[in-house]
């Protein structure tokens, strides 16, 4: 027997060697796998942001992955897992010009955008390194040599065709309309880089001639000119749509027009609303559907513009209070409400309150028919796949959720007024304008300007499957890889990253992304409160390896863990399954001790006969769980038989057997713990690779890795 098994077992002194060796192997690598015959098995890592470090989500995602790829692997698969890591643009720029400010007190703008760029990418490259290191920490067995990078050179290039493709089939256009606006990061930003925080305000009730209208924000209000209800609204049915009337208003008199739109609901408040299109979707809306103009009232550092006379140039907070006042004086105040609860959008990254502006941009339009995917419109193209089944959404309930979000779906506005990014690929030279790759040549020399607004990541990430296996080139591992099989992610990006990537497989490649989605929850702590650094609660997933092992924190995170679902995760829950690798390391101990010069071939007496049988039961019962991505019951079934079967029964009947002078009971017993003992190996080792291949490795009969073993029929 391994003189190391005399020590407890030691997973800071094992899990880095095994990694250098299993890299080394070549076996990450689809390609080199011995014995793979079923085909192909994919999963394309979800790229962590370029900004830091991981957080125990990530580690989630990556054991959650890296679980289902080695399982496929001992099955016989080419298993693929590609790794990667996000340029995540918005975010890291913010982190950078946050560091540049407080260290040498400059904005970006004191450094010019060629040396802003440089510093991210410096950054950026020193952050990824570091998430590759504890990606390898986490023992998932990514194929490093396919890694991509959402900003590097080839993802550029597919940037850049899926933008020309697009633009070509009317799907891209530039246009004015209502966008996230960040007026403290001075950009656009998506629905996702939101956050909603709840806020106690008032809410205000003016007279607008005969009317009263409610607002929270009457710094709004200078530029309402239509007042508009349900046409069902018996309360108001002796106006017409389009009657005018003159209203005493903020800066003095004004023509208000009625409008009637079935969108206003009646029992909110008195029934009617004045709208400003220029500062709200809802708003926007409505104009756009009656024709209506909007003026523009708060400028892009959210200050008041001209219209509000002698309040221009005010901040919004500032004026509000002074502006209620002036209505007070012409007695236009019906009521104020002290007590109004609401959430208020601000920017994730830069704690901004968000101030919708009707902008210049570029959109894509979801509704359009595209004829060369049979006049779908990309909404039908997302549609269409889940409600067939070639998508499965895992928990399913996530299905009713995903139709409602895509059937709502606005124009999905694409730039943002950030440096750091795919630049739009769009050149003009005076009445000239090319789309795609950059002119030929020196294109600033002969007077090319290129667009300066870059491209949200969510666009570039989106062609994730497929940019990673070489589009737009055909290559071979595009057709061998694509689609994929899953794509495991967090339930909260299932509209912002999972549908985009659906609308944009299905436009460039006329298929789908991948066959199932996989999604998990939220990681907690153990009161089921998130994360964060203020409740200073936090669980840092490299301490943890380094305190109790990789394998604990794996396994730790799956068993319990259901599809869908938050969990709750503590230090003393990984501490306990530490004691299930040192009981593996145990186990082995005493079988290896009590089992050398076992004749592997001896005939089997019937009750070790039926152990053999028993476990045989098991591997076929986890197998199904595997393949169903029950993984969670997969890896609880394994451990309790480790613990409660073959720890508590078998190895304690074992002892007088192995004691005993009947030597065909003994060699029988003998041959059996060893099959037992490998099966289970193997059958473990997706969970807690670790350990499990330290341990082959000590068994004297078996040849080569764990990892490409096979897995029991």
């Amino acid at each position: 027997m391994d003189e190391k098994f005399k020590k407890p077992y030691d997973p800071a002194e094992t899990e880095s060697r095994l990694y250098k060796a299993w890299e080394e192997s070549g076996y990450f690598n689809p390609d080199n796998l011995p014995n793979a015959t079923k085909g192909t098995f994919t999963i394309m890592m979800p790229p962590p942001n370029a900004t830091g470090v991981l957080h125990m989500g990530h580690m989630l995602g990556c054991t959650i992955q890296d679980v289902m790829i080695r399982f496929r692997r001992l099955q016989g698969y080419e298993a693929l897992f590609l790794p990667g890591t996000d340029h995540a643009a918005i975010a890291t720029q913010a982190r950078v010009e946050k560091d540049i400010s407080k260290n040498e007190g400059k904005s970006r703008h004191d450094l010019g955008r060629e040396e802003l760029v440089r510093r991210i990418d410096e950054f950026v490259e020193g952050s990824r390194d570091t998430i590759r290191k504890q990606i390898r920490a986490t023992g998932a067995s990514c194929d490093w040599s396919r890694e991509a990078f959402t900003f590097d050179e080839a993802r550029n290039r597919a940037v850049n065709r899926m933008f020309k493709d697009m633009y070509d089939a009317g799907l891209i256009y530039k246009g004015l309309r209502i966008v996230n606006w960040d007026p403290k990061g001075q950009t656009t930003i998506s629905d996702d880089e939101i956050v909603y925080e709840d806020e106690k305000t008032k809410f205000y009730y003016f007279k607008y001639g005969p009317f009263t209208i409610g607002t929270a924000r009457p710094e709004t209000k200078f530029g309402d000119k239509h007042v508009v209800m349900h046409p069902d609204d018996p309360r108001y049915k002796e106006y017409k749509h389009g009657d005018t009337l003159t209203v005493e208003w903020i800066n003095g008199p004004i023509e208000a027009t009625i409008i009637k739109d079935a969108s206003v609901d009646p029992e909110f408040g008195t029934g009617v609303m004045t709208i400003t299109p220029s500062h709200s979707q809802v708003d926007f809306e409505i104009a756009e559907r009656h024709g209506l103009g909007s003026t523009q009232i708060i400028d892009l550092y959210g200050k008041l513009l001209p219209i509000a006379d002698e309040f221009a140039g005010m901040k919004i907070k500032d004026a509000r209070e002074k502006i209620v006042e002036k209505l007070a004086a012409k007695g236009l105040v019906d009521k104020i409400d002290e007590n109004y609860q609401h959430r208020i959008a601000t920017a994730e990254r830069t704690g901004g309150i968000i101030e919708p502006q009707i902008l210049n941009q570029w959109f894509i339009d979801v509704n359009k028919p595209i004829k060369e995917r049979g006049n779908k419109s990309l909404k039908e193209l997302m549609l269409e796949p889940v409600r067939s089944g070639a998508i499965s959404i895992l928990p399913d309930h996530y299905d009713k959720t995903y139709y409602h979000w895509i059937e709502n779906l606005r124009d999905w506005c694409i730039s943002r007024q950030i440096w750091y990014g795919h630049r739009v690929p769009v050149w003009t030279r005076g009445e000239e304008t090319m789309v795609g790759d950059a002119p030929s040549g020196d294109w600033k020399a002969d007077g090319w300007t290129q667009d300066e607004d870059t491209l949200d990541t969510w666009f570039s990430s989106g062609s994730w499957t497929f940019s990673t296996l070489g589009w737009p080139d055909e290559t071979p591992d595009l057709a061998r890889f694509h689609p994929t099989d899953v794509l495991e992610t967090a339930y909260e990006i299932l509209f912002f990253w999972v549908a985009r990537m659906i609308l944009m497989s299905q436009f460039v490649l006329g298929e789908i992304p991948f066959k199932t989605v996989y999604l998990h929850g939220l990681v907690r702590d153990a009161q089921g409160r998130k994360f964060s650094k203020s409740l200073g609660n936090g669980i840092d997933p490299i301490e943890i390896i380094n305190k109790f092992g990789a394998d604990a924190a794996r396994i730790s995170l799956v068993i319990g863990n259901t599809p869908g679902t938050d969990m709750k995760l503590s230090e003393d829950r990984i501490k306990g399954y530490k004691h299930f690798a040192n009981k593996l390391w145990n186990i082995t101990r005493f079988i290896l001790e009590n089992t050398e010069g076992a004749d592997l071939n001896a005939p089997l007496m019937e009750n070790d006969m039926a152990l053999k049988a028993a476990l045989a039961e098991i591997a076929a019962d986890v197998t199904k769980d595997m393949e169903a991505y029950r993984l969670y019951l997969a890896a609880d079934k394994l451990y309790q038989y480790a613990w409660s079967e073959l720890a508590a029964n078998i190895i304690e009947e074992s002892k007088p057997i192995l004691a005993g002078d009947n030597p065909e009971a003994v060699a029988s017993r003998k041959a059996t713990l060893r099959h037992l003992l490998k099966d289970l190996l193997i059958l473990l080792h997706p969970f807690m690779p670790f350990v499990t291949e330290e341990i082959w490795q000590s068994i004297p009969e078996t040849e080569g890795m764990l990892m490409v073993a096979q897995w029991p029929n």
